[in-house]
């Protein structure tokens, strides 16, 4: 869902589309960014002994938030262009997901270093970019800023 919401914005944005259609908007999720899991995940792997552990940032964010976080960083008024659907409701959904990543903190010395504010903001800067529109650049200046010598690229 999270990058169904910022490849809209950019839709958006390029005139490409007009609406988003999302469902329940007040279920909350402990939102992280994708490159920092794998450095998690990694590190699992470096350990003696193969053990489980839970990976996220122990913060909860509903999808509300993260929608009008990223409308508002593209400039857009999410209540324009962001429609329900009751067909996206899911039967079986979780209200509250939020990790409690405290072994992986202690054990493997892997905390999180994105916010969410800064993830939606990396997201629609990365979705601008693939969409042919010239990125804000908040999102990448925050990825040069916090991991100076990141193996993936931005561009």
């Amino acid at each position: 869902m999270t990058r169904k919401i910022t490849r809209a914005v950019a839709a958006i944005m390029a005139k490409k589309q007009k609406y988003l259609y999302l469902g329940n908007l007040k279920a909350k999720r402990d939102w992280g960014y994708a490159p920092e899991y794998v450095e998690a995940m990694h590190l699992m792997l470096q350990q003696p002994k193969a053990e489980d552990y839970v990976i996220g940032t122990g913060e909860t964010h509903s999808v509300e938030e993260f929608v009008e976080l990223t409308f508002e960083y593209a400039g857009l008024k999410a209540s324009e262009h962001v429609r329900i659907d009751p067909k996206y409701y899911r039967p079986t959904e979780v209200e509250v997901l939020v990790a409690d990543a405290s072994k992986a903190s202690s054990t493997l010395k892997w905390t999180p270093r994105i916010k969410f504010e800064e993830l939606a903001k990396i997201m629609v800067d990365a979705d601008m970019r693939a969409a042919g529109l010239e990125p804000i650049g908040e999102g990448d200046a925050i990825l040069r800023r916090k991991f100076p010598n990141k193996w993936w690229t931005v561009d």
